[in-house]
Parts: C-alpha cells; structure tokens; sequence
C-alpha cells in the first residue's frame, strides 16, 4: 500500500462500481471495497468481505478512511420489500457507521426516478435513502445519474441486442438524459473532497445533450452503433405492462422488464433538471453519446455479448 488517502467504495465490483474503482486508483486513492465474493488481489485496494447488512463488514470497510463513495444497491427486485432492504436499509447502516466513526464525506448514488416516488418502487426507496442521508450529520453530495450506459453493463445489453435484430421496442413517448459510465465515475471521484459548491447538493449529471434524447432518438443511435437501422416499435404503458407479465411468466423472479419497470419506463419525462448540473468548473461529461454508443458496441464485440 502506499501512503495515499484511502476511501470506502460500496459496489465497486458492478457495473458503476468498477469504473469508479479504476477512476479512484487512477486519481490516488487507496480503495477499500465492500465484496461479497472472493476478489483477485490488486495494488491499493483492499478487499472487505461482507455486504450491506453485515454491520462489523461496514466497520471494517471504513477503516482508515476519509470519505465513503456508496454505490451499491438494487436496482431490480420482485418486490417492494427487496427495493427497501438494499436501498434504504443499506444505506442507513452506512449512515450509522460513519456517524460512530466520525468519517464525514459521503457521496451518495441516487436515481433520476428519487424525483418521482409514486411511480415505481424503486424510486420510492431511493427517495428515502436520500431522506435518510439529507437528516443526517454527514457531509453529503447525492448524484441522481440518468440512463448510465457502457462497457460491462448489462442493463443496456438487451437494447443493443434488439438493434440487431433490427428491431428495438421502446416507450411510445418522452425522453431521457444518459451518460456513459466513465463520465459517471470521474464525477463520484471528483466529489470526494467536498466544499461549498458540492456539499450537501443533489446533482443530476448527463452527457450535455439539452433536453435529453427522445427514445426513437436513442433506438436510432443504439442502431448506428451496431450498423443497423432498426424499426422502432413504440410501446404504451399497458402493453409494457403485457410484456412484463410475459417476462415474469418466462423468467420468474429473473425478469428484466418486471411492473415496477414497466412504470418508471413508461414515464415521459427522465431529463436531468437544468438547476441540477454539476457546476462546470468542478465537472464535465467528456464523451459524446453516439462515439460511446460505438465504443460500448466494440466492447460487446470484443468480449462475445453481442
């Protein structure tokens, strides 16, 4: 190890987590991350087996550090209550912990779907999690990322894959932010330090395209990045909600598309607030949508997912 600062890092082995893990090393940090699995050695991490409800793991985990970086958390879940044990639970014990250690820096990963809490159960946890953490003493930041989209993500996978096909089902209506996931990183590692125009602030960071992306918009784009021109088959809520059913008949509690999805998708509007932007002089997203698009695709490629 060296004498660099060192970090805590929940969810550093998925999908934002990886990359904000390369961006932490890369920026100096010594990284102490919280893994359920046996992990391969690596220079200035430190491997904490456990996971969120494993109060001793979580002290352990902060041990040494100055700042925490919480990630993990669930995105899809059969229920409610699977929503609440991993989004707000989780964060609650990484609140207590860092209050009993007097380790005050905590950047936060939220959602865009915090915004609207009514709509999907998802957002409805997320949204406490933010309550839970806005009332504590802690030096807070929330990021609230948009769509996030990239190398090793799965969640995005099942479009690219429907591209081409050539044919990719989308929401009839509305538009979304994005960002690619090392625009993302960079911003959680820049966060770290704090001060007065990041502290206790709720950002909402995109990849700088105004007004987001209409889905046919996004399709299209997905399509050029895996050289087809796709039909688009717009979908209302009702018959996102047949599908859901029919993944949840298919794939039982493995389903990607599940109700509660179908709701959050279904929504017109996931655009990054104006008034939300991280000030430009602390961050900006360095990749255009349609090259990462391409890069994301060649990866895919590369690593046989597509």
């Amino acid at each position: 190890m060296t004498d660099h600062p060192a970090i805590a890092m929940t969810g550093a082995t998925g999908f934002v987590g990886q990359a904000t893990l390369e961006a932490a090393l890369t920026a100096g940090y010594v990284v102490r991350a919280l893994t359920r699995r046996e992990q391969a050695p690596r220079t200035n991490v430190v491997w904490v087996r456990g996971d969120l409800e494993n109060t001793a793991a979580l002290s352990e985990l902060t041990r040494g550090v100055e700042a925490a970086i919480h990630i993990a958390g669930v995105v899809n879940a059969p229920d409610p209550a699977g929503f609440e044990a991993g989004n707000v639970t989780g964060t609650l014990n990484m609140v207590e912990t860092l209050v009993a250690k007097g380790i005050r820096r905590f950047v936060h990963v939220s959602s865009l779907s915090a915004r609207e809490p009514s709509i999907s159960a998802y957002g409805a946890s997320k949204a406490r999690a933010e309550k839970l953490l806005m009332a504590s003493p802690l030096d807070w930041t929330i990021v609230r990322p948009p769509a996030i989209y990239g190398p090793r993500d799965r969640e995005m996978l099942e479009l690219f894959r429907a591209a081409r096909w050539g044919v990719v089902p989308t929401p009839s209506a509305g538009r979304a932010s994005m960002i690619h996931v090392e625009d993302l990183a960079r911003l959680l590692v820049v966060l770290v330090p704090g001060g007065e125009d990041v502290s206790a602030r709720v950002f909402e960071p995109d990849d700088g395209r105004y007004r987001g992306w209409s889905h046919d918009e996004m399709a299209r784009a997905i399509g050029a990045a895996v050289g087809r021109r796709p039909i688009v088959v717009g979908l209302s809520r009702k018959a996102m909600e047949r599908a859901a059913r029919a993944d949840r008949f298919l794939r039982g509690t493995k389903a990607k598309l599940t109700l509660d999805r179908a709701a959050y998708f279904s929504h017109p509007d996931w655009v990054v607030s104006e008034g939300a932007r991280v000030p430009p002089m602390v961050w900006l997203p360095r990749i255009e949508t349609r090259e990462g698009l391409k890069g994301t695709a060649r990866w895919y490629r590369e690593h046989k997912w597509l």
